[in-house]
Formats: C-alpha cells, sequence, structure tokens
C-alpha cells in the first residue's frame, strides 16, 4: 500500500522552510525524484532532496540556505543551472526545470530553461517523475503525468518517453534502470528491456567512473545476483567484466563435467551479502574465482583443474580495477590478497587440522583474516545437505583451532621476539644476509611450533643458528 499523504511530511521543518521560500520568491517550485518515490513506498527518510524550480533553482537554493539555521554555503554549479545545500544529514539539490537534447557522441545534453512538464518529461523512469507541489495553491498535490503511481503500485521500470530514445540518448539510465529493479525489487518492462539491448553498444560514451559508480550500488543490494543476471542477459556485462562471462558453461569431456563458474560465483555474492555490508569484500566474493577461466585444463586421470587459479585471479584484479578506473590503493590491494589466499582456509577445512596450518594461515592473513574466512564460507554452495553441513562444521573447527592458535602463539600481525639490531649487537655484524637468514629461521620455527613464540627461545635459537653458519658471538 502506498503512502499517498505529503501534507504530513510537508510539516516537517526543511519543507516548511522550502514552501516559506518559494512563496517569498514567488517561484513555482516542486519535490521530485528519490525523495517522493521513496515516501510513496514508506521507506527510511530520503538523505537526498531534489527541487525543481520554473524559475532561477540557485536563487531559491540561496534564499533557503539562509533561513535553515546551521546550513552550509550553496554549492552553485552554473554550467548545470544547479546548486546544493547541506544541511544537518540532508542534501538538497536545486535545479532549474529544463528542456535536453543530445547528440550521439556524448550523455551530456545541451540545456535549455523549460516548464515543470519539460523537465518530467526528461526524466528516466515514470516512478522518477513523480512531482509533489510546494506552492501555496496546491501544495501537497502530487503530479504524475506518465502514471508512475501505478508504476510504483506494480513494481514497474519503464521510461516516460520512447525507451529506444530514452537509453540511447543516456545509456546510464540503461545501468540505472537495472540498478533500481534490483534495489526495488522492481520489473523491467519487456519494451524498455528489448531497447536497452539494442543500445548496450552505447556504453562506449559513458565514463568508466559512472558505470562503476552503479556497479557498487548494484553490489549493496541484498542480493546482487538480480542485478548482475540482469546485466548479463541484456548485454551489458560483457562489455565491463568480461573475466565474468568467461566463466560461463559447463563443459563435459569423458563423463566429467565441473560447475558453471558464473552461477556459482553469484551465489557466492549473496551468500556473502547476508553476513557483510562491505563493498570490497562483495567485490572480493565477485571475482575470488575470476581466474579460473585461463587455468581450467582436463587431465583424463584427475578430471577438470584450475591450478594456480588464485594466483592469476590476484593479477586479474590489478588489471580490471585499472581498466574500470577503480582505486588502485589498499581496496584493491585488500582484494588481491583474499583472491590469492581464497582457497587456502578451504584445504586446512577439508584436511585434519594441524596447528602449523592454522599459525601459517593466521600469520599470511593478518589483518584479513575474519574476512577471509567469511569468504570461504560463502564459497561452500554445495547442494548435498550432508556435505553442506560437513564444510560448515569443518569451518567452525578451523574458527575454533584459530582462535586457540592466537591466543597461545600470537602470530597475527608477527612481530619476530628477536630482532636484526639484536642479532647485530650480539654476533657484532654489520647489516647482511646472515641477519636475514637467521630471522627467517626463528620465524619458520615458531610458525612450524618448534619454539614457542616467546624471546628466551628464539635467542637460544639465533645462537645455535649462528653458529651453524659460522658466526662467532661476542654478546652475553
Amino acid at each position: 500500500m502506498l503512502n499517498k499523504d505529503f501534507h504530513t511530511v510537508l510539516k516537517k521543518e526543511v519543507f516548511q522552510t522550502l514552501a516559506r521560500c518559494v512563496d517569498s520568491l514567488s517561484l513555482e517550485s516542486y519535490l521530485v525524484g528519490g525523495v517522493v518515490r521513496d515516501h510513496l513506498l514508506d521507506k527510511e527518510k530520503a538523505k537526498d532532496i531534489d527541487i525543481i524550480t520554473v524559475g532561477s533553482g540557485i536563487e531559491l537554493a540561496k534564499t533557503v540556505q539562509k533561513e535553515l539555521p546551521g546550513a552550509q554555503a550553496v554549492q552553485v554549479f552554473k554550467s548545470y543551472g544547479t546548486a546544493m545545500v547541506q544541511w544537518r544529514d540532508l542534501s538538497l539539490e536545486f535545479v532549474s526545470a529544463r528542456k535536453e537534447s543530445y547528440s550521439r557522441d556524448s550523455r551530456n545534453p545541451q540545456v535549455t530553461m523549460g516548464s515543470l512538464e519539460d523537465d518530467q518529461n526528461r526524466r528516466d523512469f515514470t516512478i522518477n517523475a513523480l512531482a509533489v507541489s510546494l506552492n501555496a495553491k496546491d501544495k501537497g498535490t502530487l503530479l504524475d503525468p506518465f502514471n508512475g503511481l501505478e508504476d510504483l503500485q506494480n513494481g514497474i521500470i519503464r521510461t516516460p518517453l520512447e525507451p529506444g530514445v530514452t537509453y540511447s540518448d543516456d545509456p546510464l539510465r540503461m545501468f540505472r534502470a537495472i540498478r533500481f529493479a534490483a534495489q526495488l525489487n522492481f520489473k523491467i518492462e519487456d519494451k524498455s528491456l528489448k531497447a536497452i539491448r539494442g543500445n548496450a553498444h552505447r556504453i562506449a560514451i559513458m565514463s568508466k567512473e559512472r558505470i562503476v559508480e552503479e556497479l557498487h550500488k548494484i553490489m549493496l543490494t541484498p542480493e546482487p545476483s538480480h542485478g548482475f543476471l540482469m546485466l548479463e542477459q541484456n548485454g551489458l556485462l560483457e562489455r565491463i567484466l568480461p573475466e565474468l562471462i568467461q566463466l560461463k558453461g559447463i563443459e563435459e569431456i569423458e563423463g566429467q563435467r565441473h560447475k558453471d563458474n558464473f552461477y556459482h560465483t553469484l551465489e557466492v555474492v549473496d551468500n556473502i551479502c547476508k553476513d557483510t555490508q562491505d563493498l570490497w569484500l562483495r567485490w572480493a566474493a565477485l571475482l575470488h574465482d575470476i581466474g579460473k577461466a585461463p587455468t581450467k585444463k582436463f587431465n583424463s586421470k584427475i578430471g577438470w583443474t584450475f591450478h594456480g587459479h588464485e594466483f592469476v585471479g590476484s593479477k586479474m584484479v590489478y588489471k580490471l580495477f585499472k581498466r574500470l578506473k577503480m582505486p588502485l590503493n589498499e581496496k584493491m590491494k585488500y582484494v588481491q590478497k583474499l583472491v590469492i589466499m581464497s582457497s587456502r582456509p578451504i584445504i586446512i577445512a577439508e584436511e585434519i587440522v594441524t596447528d602449523a596450518a592454522v599459525r601459517r594461515l593466521v600469520f599470511d592473513a593478518g589483518e584479513i583474516l575474519e574476512d577471509l574466512i567469511t569468504l570461504c564460507e560463502a564459497d561452500i554452495t554445495t547442494k548435498n545437505p550432508a556435505r553442506f553441513k560437513r564444510y560448515h562444521n569443518n569451518f567452525k573447527l578451523v574458527r575454533e583451532k584459530i582462535k586457540e592458535v592466537e591466543e597461545r602463539d600470537r602470530v597475527r600481525n608477527f612481530q619476530p621476539p628477536v630482532t636484526g639490531e639484536m642479532i647485530m649487537n650480539h654476533f657484532n655484524l654489520r647489516p647482511c644476509k646472515e641477519i636475514g637468514l637467521i630471522k627467517e629461521a626463528i620465524k619458520e620455527a615458531i610458525l612450524e611450533g618448534e619454539i614457542p613464540n616467546e624471546y628466551e627461545a628464539a635467542f637460544a635459537l639465533m645462537i645455535k643458528k649462528g653458529i651453524d653458519i659460522g658466526l662467532e658471538a661476542h654478546g652475553k
């Protein structure tokens, strides 16, 4: 049931101030877009409030900013005829009603002043073309020229004007259609889907940054598989993430088949979304198997193999991030590390869980350990109930063993009990390779459980290794 009562919401301070400023300037103005849509759907309070003005939106913004106590200075974007006011946790964007016309080689339109009707015509979807009057004569009245209310009620994504033109003019709208369908659990009308498929090539004029922004929003939905399947089915995914498309399909040789790693990947992403809101951990889930396509081989004795797919996949992460102009910083390195280590906990869980194996896992994973285990648990997609239960029980054992080993051996973010400086002082050395050999021997002994992670034991081993490699001890 849609919440159609706008008179109640307009009593809030921000909307009362807006209406008062509209009256004082005699500027015909309306709420439009997400704030109207989300109120009708009775969703959480919108943080972004869009206001259309038939006249100067910048003038209205400056007036409103003075009337809202504590509002930040107005940000003016003259080339777009827009202005932004930040107040508390709200962003108010003021736009002059406008007409738009497009050229074939750009999604940036030529803009001229227009009427409310012109502005609603240029909106991407009927559910975003809904407007609510802020004017004294009809304040709170809903203006719905394209039956957006009905589409909202029926869960339909539809364009106000002919979809082929809408999507060709601004191909970002294709991503937005899929993103809104995924976020709201709506259906894109058939005519629009056909237009998206016919205009998929138009994304060539889009910036990578805008594409990624929409991918992030799809990734942050409760079940991103819906959005990625729509991208795949309508010819967009192959143009932006071909690495995923290459995972599609099942081959059979000599009666042996492998699973479809594309659909498996989407299932892993949905699984991990039940346990984390972390965008980059979700990206790691999406990319954890991309190395399987280039490493896939068939061996008549052991069947299908994907040897080294984690290493290859981690290298592909860098290339993918660079191509899409995603951040080549710690976020990328975090995803890379999760991809390259994505099988380590699984191997431990399938075998007898030894202290040494767990110590090495904790040492190598460091700060990403919990996220790595979460990823591996999400990677369990078997439909065999007994196997599913066994794998999860094994991971419980791994978690328990990690806790036990960590409390006892303290190897996460490992700092050696004996430093290079101590070795140099004891053996009266200058910097040399022997120092590194001794430090490595101490680290390996701790990880293998041959000595405890304590100063006395490490110091004793230092002396022994120094003697073994021919160093004379001068310190005590």
